[in-house]
């Protein structure tokens, strides 16, 4: 489903990625870790199409992300591509079910079909009667359960996340990993995590490190 060739990546005149290659199966969880600093976020998001590389190719699906005009690549990751950040990303002024909704509504989906998935997903992490309660009114765990949600609003083909549990506690960390197997399994849906977690990490299909710029 994803695969990537020869990712280059240098800020000024640090070399930050030397030439990763990966390839990610349909289905699938895959961990990226390694040493702060050695890139992993970087990888990340090139490979979500959120920066380029200065070298080589990320394809998904067979199709070249960075031939695309920016538009189209726009449009591609709105509607193929999910996000989760450590940080949960929430707009403030907005209930957890309008911020499920803002990927759709920026992908111009009809919106009397879209709030009804968003109450869905909400439904489904346990978040239905939190739907309209603002961020500053959830709990940690239930603003990152809201942005998993809103990662998968568009039914996106890939989910990226970076540092997903990082800012939550022991027990809201290891309910939201086994929240990400649980959509593999009924979903069949395929994450790709940076993370620091050695708990996930070893449960994660694959593991990759990220040292010296390439995969070890």
């Amino acid at each position: 489903m994803l695969k990537a060739f020869g990712i280059k990546k240098s800020y000024r005149s640090l070399p930050v990625l030397k030439g990763v290659d990966l390839d990610v199966a349909q289905g699938s969880v895959v961990a990226i870790v390694g040493a702060s600093g050695a890139g992993k976020s970087t990888l990340l998001h090139i490979l979500g199409s959120l920066d380029s590389p200065d070298g080589g190719e990320v394809h998904i699906n067979g199709q070249p992300l960075f031939a695309q005009t920016p538009r189209a690549l726009a449009e591609f990751r709105n509607h193929h591509l999910g996000f989760v950040f450590q940080f949960h990303n929430l707009l403030p002024e907005f209930t957890a079910l309008e911020n499920v909704m803002i990927p759709g509504l920026i992908g111009r989906v009809e919106v009397k079909g879209l709030k009804q998935r968003a109450r869905q997903l909400l439904a489904s992490l346990h978040l239905e009667d939190r739907a309209d309660h603002k961020p500053s009114e959830l709990s940690g765990g239930e603003q990152q359960r809201v942005a998993v949600a809103r990662a998968l609003i568009n039914e996106p083909l890939l989910i990226f996340a970076d540092e997903p549990s990082g800012n939550l506690d022991s027990a809201n960390a290891a309910d939201l990993h086994q929240l990400f197997f649980q959509l593999r399994k009924d979903v069949g849906q395929t994450f790709v995590i940076v993370t620091h977690n050695q708990e996930f990490a070893a449960m994660a299909d694959r593991t990759l490190e990220i040292r010296d710029g390439v995969i070890a």
